[in-house]
């Protein structure tokens, strides 16, 4: 079951909105086969696993493992339970099992009434921790929520106005490989999330720049319609949503969604809900990290302190959680908040 999450992790980033399983398949004691979630729209872990099997006389007296409870139900592929069961696979072992509402107990229902020996809730609480995104879509109702920021030494996020140039552009606090490791973040999140301040003062592109992998969704707050059209995140270059009060319009690529702004963070995360958008990554400012906070709507909060001080200008939201862990990037220290 460890093998099958460490396969299921190489799917990070590219297979939302479904889980990043993974599944491996053991005879007489030896892996035979293993495979991970394709992306979107691919085959999932269970047929990549039984399609590396080669030979399949083996599998009528192999077990099949799996990280999540297979799907019974058709979506862009067929259910991997009937796979399971024509594969005459009859021993499986499963992590957790699947919310989904198509799903939630009828693969293995399935699986059982075609004779297969089923178990489950093998490592279930670190397969949980690995399908993290995906459980908390389904059972929570909204995106995994993950805030960032970066604060100086001395508290602040930003510095004040007579310190920033005249041409929007970002301020840096933090280092080289801290930067860099936001944009690996980036590319394993399905959204990332920023406010109207933001956006003017720093104009940022909000894509994977200096790590591979795919750009996310962007998410930008603007209530009043403020941002110029020619600012990067109307680029059209990556979807993008932008969350306001004024009206409800969809191009190419751009698309605009008005909200009544009375309980912010809940909204965001109902509209992020419906449009299927399983995990975020907030990156600011201080006034959009400091709503999710106050409604309790985040699960992770990743926080960059620099060795730079700004002594005045706004300061950084505070937060804790049910407990934290810390690390050094360079002479950066990131601590990272969980809110279990």
């Amino acid at each position: 079951m460890l093998r099958c999450i460490e396969l299921g992790k190489k799917g990070l980033g590219r297979t939302y909105p479904n889980p990043m399983v993974g599944s491996v398949i053991v005879h007489d004691d030896k892996i035979i086969g293993e495979g991970f979630t394709s992306p979107y729209g691919g085959n999932h872990a269970e047929v990549n696993a039984i399609s590396s099997v080669r030979n399949k006389l083996l599998l009528k007296d192999a077990t099949i493992y799996v990280s999540l409870e297979p799907c019974s139900h058709y979506g862009k592929t067929p259910p991997c339970a009937d796979l399971i069961i024509k594969s005459k696979i009859k021993n499986v072992v499963i992590g957790c099992l699947d919310p989904h509402e198509k799903v939630a107990g009828k693969g293995i229902k399935r699986l059982r009434d075609a004779g297969c020996n089923v178990e489950v809730g093998i490592l279930e609480q670190e397969c949980r921790k690995h399908h993290k995104r995906f459980l908390t879509f389904h059972e929570k109702k909204r995106p995994y929520i993950i805030l960032k920021w970066a604060e100086t030494a001395d508290g602040f996020i930003a510095p004040a106005n007579e310190l920033r140039a005249n041409t929007p552009e970002p301020f840096w606090i933090t280092n080289k490989k801290s930067r860099q490791l936001v944009h690996q973040w980036r590319s394993e999140e399905h959204a990332i999330l920023v406010g109207t301040n933001t956006v003017l003062s720093d104009n940022p592109k909000l894509n994977v720049r200096d790590w591979t992998g795919n750009s996310p969704i962007r998410i930008v707050i603007d209530r009043k319609l403020k941002i110029p059209k020619d600012y990067f995140v109307f680029d059209e270059s990556v979807r993008t949503i932008i969350i306001n009060s004024e009206l409800n319009k969809s191009e190419e690529n751009l698309e605009y969604i008005k909200s009544n702004f009375k309980n912010l963070a809940q909204e965001i995360s109902k509209v992020l809900h419906q449009k299927n958008i399983s995990s975020i990554i907030i990156e600011g400012g201080s006034y959009t990290l400091l709503h999710f906070i106050k409604s309790n709507l985040w699960d992770e909060a990743r926080v960059f302190t620099g060795t730079s001080k700004f002594k005045n200008g706004l300061k950084a939201p505070e937060i804790s959680g049910s407990y934290k862990t810390e690390q050094k990037v360079l002479n950066d220290t990131l601590t990272t908040y969980y809110n279990d």
